[in-house]
């Protein structure tokens, strides 16, 4: 991400302009780029014209009727959907910096939203224009603040699907210490399904987009991973979530987790590392996508002291991409979302570039980041180049679709018909 003093005045004078325009729509562009991929497919001499915030019509240059629009033509870049982020936490920053105890224990709130304002901001520079952020682990509902603050136009960042405070079951996740002390926990507790029926309501009251779920952690008597949830209270919270229009991620590393929470009807299952061929082929036939998060496991064995490159690969990090595979071979809809606040903010791109050093085709791995992800999620208006959907859209220099690392080379970024960043 480019941090110049003049991309940044670029991004502040945008985003006044924006703000006077009063909640105006952005003025017509026709945008013009050597290549163009369209969610599924790659093009080449294609236009995209954007009027009043969405995609107007899109299609073989000359094809796409200009009217009172400017034209814009970006060059020798590959135009593309902004990319869905699918497993973030912007109120976390990188654990070789602070761990998850300490960043709960001790950092204040306002200190971790200052923080989340600054990883919004590179998040969305980084090409991120959607990012699920899956609970605030201990600062409550500022997910939600930030939220309103990135849709009103105060700070920059990517449209964000809250999660707010996650839920756990009780006595099985939160910072470590003495016992005898009532500590944060980092989430919200419950411990039988009438408890996770009040719960999600009342976080769906305070503004959640998501409910997210632990399935399981690591509370085994030796402190292995181990169910948390029962499948009766995963059915209860995919219920309630259900009746109001919204979905529900499980965090879930066992395959017994796995297993329930996929028979409960939850939308996508996060981590999965000791996911079994069988647990794959139960989440593919009831449609449940998969977030694998390698590039999390990928960073933390590196501040752990691994080598990637110069030393054999730590068990956990053999684990997670033998998960990967046994998923793909499975046919599950793979979600990109590397749980991006274990590693930098605007560095997401990082699990795209795993997920390809694991095997998954370059083409397949940006169709995850993008349309993909819009299924996955439910996010209808956005994540195609398509009439009528949200003129979300980003410029790399060269070709992603044969080497995904591209996407790093970030030269454009439109939100909403705004260009946010430019040549």
């Amino acid at each position: 991400m480019d941090f110049r003093p003049s991309a940044r005045l670029s991004l502040i004078l945008l985003s006044l302009a924006s703000l006077a325009r009063g909640g105006e729509p952005p003025p017509p562009v026709l945008l013009r780029a050597a290549r163009v991929f369209d969610g599924a497919t790659l093009h080449t001499g294609w236009e995209v014209w954007v009027s009043g915030g969405s995609i107007a019509a899109a299609g073989p240059r000359g094809s796409v009727p200009p009217g009172q629009a400017r034209v814009l033509d970006l060059g020798d870049v590959t135009l593309l959907p902004g990319l869905i982020e699918g497993h973030s936490h912007l109120l976390l920053h990188p654990y070789d910096e602070a761990s998850w105890n300490d960043q709960v224990l001790y950092e204040p709130l306002a200190l971790r939203v200052a923080r989340a304002t600054v990883a919004a901001r590179a998040t969305l520079m980084a090409g991120i224009t959607t990012e699920r952020d899956l609970g605030t682990e201990g600062a409550g509902y500022a997910d939600v603040g930030l939220r309103e603050a990135v849709a009103r136009g105060i700070v920059p960042g990517p449209r964000i699907l809250t999660a707010t405070r996650a839920i756990v079951a009780r006595g099985s996740y939160g910072v470590k210490g003495a016992p005898e002390w009532d500590l944060p926990y980092g989430a919200e507790q419950v411990a039988s399904p009438d408890e996770m029926e009040s719960v999600v309501r009342d976080q769906i009251g305070r503004g959640a987009d998501w409910v997210k779920l632990y399935g399981d952690y690591r509370w085994g008597p030796r402190g292995e991973a181990r169910p948390t949830l029962t499948e009766e209270e995963l059915r209860r919270a995919v219920e309630i979530a259900a009746a109001s229009g919204r979905h529900v991620a499980v965090h879930a590393v066992t395959p017994e987790a796995m297993r329930r929470a996929a028979l409960a009807g939850v939308a996508t299952i996060e981590h999965g590392d000791e996911g079994t061929p069988e647990v794959f082929e139960l989440m593919a036939k009831h449609g449940v996508g998969y977030c694998p998060t390698v590039a999390a496991t990928d960073a933390v064995a590196q501040y752990r002291g691994w080598k990637r490159d110069a030393e054999p690969e730590p068990a956990g990090v053999r684990q997670s991409r033998e998960a990967l595979r046994a998923a793909l071979a499975a046919g599950v809809a793979v979600c990109f979302g590397g749980d991006v606040g274990v590693f930098a903010h605007g560095d997401n791109v990082r699990e795209l570039e795993i997920l390809v050093r694991y095997g998954m085709r370059p083409a397949d791995a940006i169709v995850s980041a993008t349309s993909g992800n819009a299924r996955i999620l439910h996010l209808d208006d956005r994540g195609s180049v398509r009439a009528g959907l949200l003129a979300d859209l980003i410029a790399v220099n060269g070709d992603p679709t044969r080497d995904v690392s591209a996407l790093r080379d970030v030269r454009f970024v439109m939100k909403g018909g705004d260009v946010i960043r430019q040549p």
